[in-house]
């Protein structure tokens, strides 16, 4: 796993370290340069190859592992998944711009059912069918824009 070979890289990074800070050297006056790979300390000598695979796109000795591994760690944030197409109509019933994200999908729902809840039209039936049917429509699209959202847009 790339875990395991990123935490025994960093241990032995943190070890390079603390011996530069306990021993009191000046990097570039100990190594004559920035190039102390060949020191005689063997953790020494494999951090500083695994530190210049990585930096060079590809893993080295020490750790085993495959390069495809350490690239994937080291890219860009993965991108939000695309809103599918199907559910632009229940974007547009919620009076929304297609893609919106959930916290204002909540909102205009909210404010919809305010609005079109059977209970508020009582006092004349044919807006009470009007708003139960307008009702079932909001929460449907309010549904099915909510499920994809929690499953991470994998439907």
């Amino acid at each position: 796993m790339w875990y395991i070979d990123a935490v025994g890289f960093f241990d032995r990074l943190g070890g390079v370290l603390r011996s530069y800070l306990n021993d009191g050297d000046d990097w570039n006056e100990a190594s004559g340069g920035h190039d102390r790979r060949f020191s005689g300390d063997p953790d020494l000598d494999r951090a500083f190859e695994d530190l210049e695979g990585f930096l060079n796109g590809r893993h080295t000795s020490s750790g085993g592992g495959n390069p495809a591994d350490w690239n994937d760690v080291h890219t860009s944030p993965q991108k939000k998944p695309a809103v599918p197409e199907r559910l632009r109509p229940d974007f547009k019933e919620l009076g929304l711009e297609f893609g919106a994200g959930i916290e204002q999908c909540k909102s205009a729902y909210k404010r919809l059912l305010k609005i079109h809840h059977p209970d508020r039209h009582t006092s004349h039936e044919g807006n009470m069918k009007k708003a139960t049917a307008k009702t079932v429509k909001i929460n449907d699209a309010y549904k099915h824009i909510r499920e994809w959202y929690e499953n991470g847009g994998k439907q």
